[in-house]
């Protein structure tokens, strides 16, 4: 049997996603995912394991809604904000119509839309990267596809740049019949005026994600958040698998959505944006960097002046980062996870140390 013909049409065209994982690197210092640097220790109770866990478990669902300042009807918990975005298109988008992107952008939006074969319209950014309701509003009008939901990272990943409120207004008020969706994957490491939760009660088109694996440092449990209309949650319910959540997944996100796992949330994001500070300047110093792209992640975008000798000279020393060097306006850029000082001090040496050779 020829497996690959029998597989679906757009699956058998389809280029999956190129996780940090899946990408691989051989090394002892990762700074390619955005991962935090450190784990934090967890209990976890064993004794209730034979059983199925809730599909919406309250002892999750309920504190993140304390802490985003919604309604539990307003939350659904996910594997990951990956499942989010999935069970976004799956729920909403038919196979005729389309979402709308503006790269360079997260890559899995375009994935799991051809996973689901959706069609994907691209909006154009500025040349700055910065991104306007205008273009998207021109870019959806021009489709020959209906769009139904448009996806927006804020703040962005790799340009580590928001998409400012009043934009979001406009485009929301302009679409009223498409969802915006606002994935905030990074949101805890920008300004708390870039938080646009209130939105959600004001605008039923609304959709934003959220996650625990970046400022959470929870990467490794995949739980991430769905906030939006109480009717758009419930649509999205019918959808999603009957138990996403684990149980140990559960009791270690209640753990870190305690008063003392936020606290300990904001000292991570305190030390992080720090970091970044301290990087920043090191790198704007090097005769080998040309830009460092302001960002409100936990990641610093890089163009050199040899962005792939940069790479390699990395990797050869172990050290991995993230090429995007394919992506549109993004030649001779790497993204640098802002890691430990030790692991970042060693990701300078070597960009220092290529400069002088």
């Amino acid at each position: 049997m020829d497996i690959k013909s029998k597989a679906c049409v757009h699956v058998q065209t389809l280029t999956p996603y190129q996780s940090a994982r899946r990408i691989g690197g051989h090394g002892h210092t990762f700074l390619n995912a955005n991962e935090s640097p450190k784990s934090e220790s967890y209990l976890l109770n064993s004794l209730n394991l034979n059983r199925y866990p809730e599909c919406q478990p309250d002892n999750v669902v309920e504190p993140y809604a304390d802490f985003v300042g919604v309604k539990k009807d307003q939350v659904l918990v996910s594997r990951g904000s990956d499942e989010a975005i999935g069970l976004i298109i799956r729920t909403f988008v038919e196979r005729d119509q389309a979402i709308l992107i503006a790269p360079p952008t997260y890559g899995m939006y375009k994935v799991a839309a051809e996973t689901n074969g959706v069609h994907v319209v691209e909006a154009k950014r500025h040349d700055d990267f910065t991104l306007s309701a205008d273009g998207i509003i021109d870019a959806a009008a021009e489709s020959p596809y209906l769009v139904k939901a448009v996806f927006i990272d804020s703040p962005a990943n790799p340009l580590g740049i928001l998409f400012s409120k009043e934009e979001l207004i406009k485009l929301l008020e302009a679409m009223p019949e498409t969802f915006i969706v606002v994935d905030e994957a990074y949101i805890e490491f920008a300004p708390a005026s870039s938080d646009y939760t209130a939105l959600i009660n004001e605008y039923d088109n609304l959709i934003i994600t959220r996650t625990l694996s970046k400022a959470f440092a929870l990467a490794g449990i995949r739980c991430g958040f769905t906030l939006a209309n109480t009717e758009t949650i419930k649509c999205m319910l019918k959808v999603i698998d009957p138990y996403p959540i684990a149980d140990p997944v559960a009791q270690i996100a209640a753990q870190a959505l305690t008063p003392m796992g936020i606290n300990m949330m904001k000292a991570r994001v305190a030390e992080c944006q720090n970091r970044r500070s301290v990087v920043e300047a090191a790198l704007l110093n090097m005769k080998e960097v040309e830009k460092v792209f302001p960002s409100h992640g936990n990641f610093l975008l890089v163009r050199f002046k040899d962005g792939p000798a940069i790479f390699k000279a990395e990797a050869q020393r172990g050290v991995i980062l993230r090429s995007f060097e394919d992506k549109p306006g993004l030649k001779n850029c790497i993204r640098i996870s802002i890691g430990s000082d030790e692991e970042l001090d060693e990701a300078l040496r070597v960009i220092d140390s290529f400069a002088k050779n």
